[in-house]
């Protein structure tokens, strides 16, 4: 008989699991407690704009090798759009652009780079001299600084405060939510080495060109095909044990039985699912409360005209970190997405003091929004967005399958933690979440899980990235 696997959970990371369950020939049970798929990476019908908004502006990248695989199973990859170069707002006024140039990885972008006013040459001395160690060091070099932070990182490359706050932090705060004194080094070495040092695909940025929830559409008939059901707007009251074994879940009407039960929630939701006791006997579930969260904030702003050229600008060093052009509409009006990553001072903040403080920070890049009033307004919080990436946390973060041995006997057996804050060797990314779903559906139906690395280019393996 075809083997049941319950999940909870239809983000990212469950709908992996069920796909790849489903090639492995179990039946997927996906339990969603909301209305969509998609968990935090995902949008919502907005009646004062109406239109389809997205929750968060979240950006694929070159080497999000899982994600664009998850991509392709759903075939949705025609509806990425790619952008090589980026625009970097400077406070002068001014735009850089960083781009590939014609010399390999990681030379690719060393000639625009030169080129950029951002920096003074001694900064962009100090952060040759810090990539340089980052490619040379390879993956080893993150495993020496495991248990410390990717500013101490910083600090020991004599990096100056202007060239942490113009450059490191404005992508590290983009990438993990997280500001480079806080972040865990390997983590942030991770998105130089393979976003910018590895090769000149992997840095490349991919936008969604439809509402997040569109790429999901798909999932649904895949998962019936396979025999499986998925369930939106039903919640997850409890994992049901027998002997140590996940024989279940319990939602608010019935229980669910399956040969597997795969886990996808953020690790405080998980806490609720089971009793303290079995949680302190588990190994992996042991450190749940321990687990802190980074907030995203972003505003959509609906103008009457066309406000904005370039297809996204990064602020740097200013507190709204990007501002993403959504189009204009048959009306002639511009929609804009403003992103605030590490938003904790943003979070206490209501709508109109979220608007005063956003339109303040665009009147420099944008001045055409000087005195124009924004048609429509959202300000979307996301105060649990990602799991904070510290090294404080990274021992604790779990793998996929139940170990046999601990001090209190072996974990759950048939339980199967996902999520992008379970041990995936990524930051809180979309990346992370995919792999997750891959490796527990792996580890559940004792197939491979076919997530690969995008290979680095000739000149920086040999110079040592990926070592």
């Amino acid at each position: 008989m075809t083997q049941r696997a319950v999940i909870i959970g239809g983000g990212l990371a469950g709908i992996a699991a069920a796909l790849r369950l489903a090639e492995a020939g179990w039946c997927p049970i996906v339990l969603e407690t909301r209305k969509k798929l998609g968990g935090r990476a995902t949008s919502f019908p907005d009646q004062r704009s109406g239109q389809a908004l997205d929750n968060c502006q979240h950006v694929l990248m070159g080497c999000f090798t899982a994600l664009l695989d998850l991509y392709d199973r759903l075939g949705v990859t025609d509806q990425i759009e790619w952008h090589e170069r980026l625009y970097w707002y400077r406070e002068d006024g001014g735009v850089d652009l960083l781009k590939p140039g014609r010399l390999p990885a990681p030379l690719h972008t060393a000639g625009s780079f030169r080129r950029m006013k951002l920096l003074t040459r001694a900064e962009k001395a100090g952060i040759r001299r810090a990539m340089w160690k980052m490619l040379r060091g390879g993956r080893g070099l993150r495993g020496t600084w495991r248990t410390r932070t990717f500013g101490a990182f910083l600090d020991e490359m004599r990096q100056s405060s202007e060239a942490i706050r113009l450059f490191w932090d404005t992508i590290i705060i983009s990438a993990c939510n997280l500001p480079s004194h806080q972040v865990a080094a390997e983590h942030g070495m991770q998105v130089f080495q393979e976003a910018f040092l590895g090769s000149r695909w992997a840095g490349t940025m991919g936008l969604s060109t439809v509402p997040l929830a569109a790429l999901y559409d798909p999932a649904e008939a895949l998962i019936r095909e396979s025999g499986g059901e998925l369930r939106l707007g039903c919640s997850v009251r409890e994992i049901c044990l027998e002997q140590n074994r996940a024989v279940g879940v319990m939602t608010g009407d019935s229980m669910e039985r399956g040969q597997a039960v795969i886990t996808t929630v953020p690790p405080d939701r998980l806490g609720k699912l089971l009793p303290e006791d079995v949680r302190r006997n588990d190994r992996r579930l042991s450190a749940l409360s321990r687990f802190s969260f980074s907030p995203i904030l972003g505003v959509h702003l609906h103008w009457p005209t066309q406000v904005m050229t370039l297809p996204h600008l990064v602020l740097s060093g200013r507190p709204v970190h990007w501002i993403f052009n959504k189009g204009v509409d048959e009306h002639g009006r511009q929609h804009l997405h403003c992103v605030i990553s590490a938003a904790d001072e943003w979070m206490p903040l209501d709508e109109q003091q979220i608007l005063a403080r956003v339109l303040d920070e665009l009147k420099g890049p944008l001045p055409e929004t000087v005195g124009l009033e924004p048609v429509s307004v959202r300000a979307v919080k996301e105060k649990h967005a990602t799991f904070a990436a510290t090294p404080e946390i990274e021992p604790d973060r779990p793998p996929a399958a139940p170990g046999a041995v601990g001090v209190h006997g072996g974990d759950i057996e048939s339980l199967y933690l996902a999520g992008d804050w379970s041990a995936t060797g990524w930051p809180a990314t979309m990346e992370g979440a995919v792999r997750s779903g891959y490796a527990a559906a792996a580890a559940a139906s004792g197939t491979p899980s076919g997530i690969e690395d995008i290979p680095a280019a000739r000149v920086a393996r040999w110079l040592g990235v990926d070592r």
